[in-house]
């Protein structure tokens, strides 16, 4: 086997874009999008002339301690079931970590729970658990909705909840349109994001974030913004990421005004339908809590996606390699405190300005 570093751009996105396991979030295209403030490098073993596992790596310096963390959104993309392979790319991995003064490497790999002989994959090589997150402590979603879109569109509908296939029908019944956007329509679509977060208390990127994704996304074909409007005025909006044959639900906002006309519903409909339309067969709703009680603040968007259809998937969570156990705990103990500040402080500065 031989390990690739930098390779050639074509052969490792059209692995990636074919693989099963392929993922947007390793694509050379979203490293562009996290650029500001990661560098970034992609990996490849290939064994006989043929690629078989890749990685997109990103790389950020980590304040006063004077090393990096190596961050594999979703990654690797390989049969992670096949220890040779797997092993082959982690070690090389970890060399080339090393050599660049990384206390760890973090993945959060596309496999399912229930797949135990990749999850003792990762614990032999000496993978650690880093969280079970039941909400959304971790960098990625653990718990996701997968909606299988092969079928009919009238097939597609008719799986969903009666609840659900009402809300669709009411939005269209009360004249409320979906169209696509472009780049100029990210400042209204940030403005309602802006709404959302201090209304259900999580900070939102900042607009310069969203135009970059769109810059770097939207002329491949990977990113789409679509708007729903009532009454001549914008109130919700999604982004929905394409690659290969799957769809990921990303982002989606909802003015405090006319939720009763249920656009977030028709906005949903629309990008399904879109998204069969380009030849997917997976259309991911992303986040979830795992938290399924009732009580739970977060119940609300898990029936709302629920009422899809869709398979609730569970990952295995994040997975670290540690390099320097030391700084690791450091850092282990101070980002959630940091980040806990940070979202309360942000919070209250946006409530302040808002009432302004």
């Amino acid at each position: 086997m031989k390990f690739i570093v930098n390779g050639d751009k074509n052969q490792y996105t059209e692995f990636i874009q074919s693989h099963p396991k392929g993922h947007i979030l390793q694509s050379l295209e979203w490293a562009q999008v996290k650029e500001e403030n990661w560098r970034s490098m992609h990996v490849m073993v290939e064994d006989e002339g043929r690629i078989t596992a890749s990685m997109l790596l990103l790389l950020r310096p980590l304040p006063l301690v004077g090393k990096y963390m190596i961050y594999s959104p979703r990654g690797p993309v390989c049969d992670v079931c096949d220890f040779e392979t797997l092993r082959f790319l982690v070690e090389n991995v970890k060399k080339l970590a090393k050599k660049h003064g990384a206390l760890m490497l973090k993945i959060d790999p596309d496999i399912s729970i229930k797949d135990r002989e990749a999850v003792n994959n990762l614990k032999k090589l000496g993978f650690i658990q880093n969280l079970e997150a039941l909400n959304f402590e971790a960098i990625q979603p653990r718990f996701v909705f997968r909606l299988d879109i092969t079928p009919s569109l009238d097939e597609l509908l008719a799986r969903f909840h009666h609840k659900t296939r009402y809300n669709i029908r009411l939005a269209q019944k009360k004249g409320v349109r979906v169209r696509l956007g472009n780049r100029e329509d990210l400042k209204e679509f940030h403005r309602i994001m802006e709404i959302t977060g201090i209304r259900d208390g999580f900070v939102v990127r900042s607009l310069e974030y969203f135009e970059r994704m769109y810059d770097c996304l939207k002329p491949k074909g990977f990113m789409e913004l679509a708007l729903a409007e009532y009454d001549g005025k914008v109130i919700a909006g999604i982004i929905c990421l394409f690659f290969g044959q799957k769809c990921w639900y990303l982002y989606g906002a909802s003015s405090n005004e006319h939720r009763n006309v249920m656009p977030n519903y028709l906005l949903q409909w629309e990008m399904i339908k879109l998204a069969k339309e380009r030849g997917c067969t997976l259309y991911d709703f992303r986040g979830v809590s795992g938290d399924l009680n009732p009580e739970n603040p977060l119940y609300g968007l898990y029936r709302f996606k629920k009422g899809f259809s869709g398979e609730f998937t569970e990952f295995v969570g994040e997975y670290d390699l540690v390099f320097s156990p030391l700084w690791y705990t450091i850092f282990q103990k101070g980002v959630p405190v940091f980040r806990d500040l940070r979202r309360k402080l942000t919070l209250v500065f946006k409530k302040a300005k808002m009432k302004f």
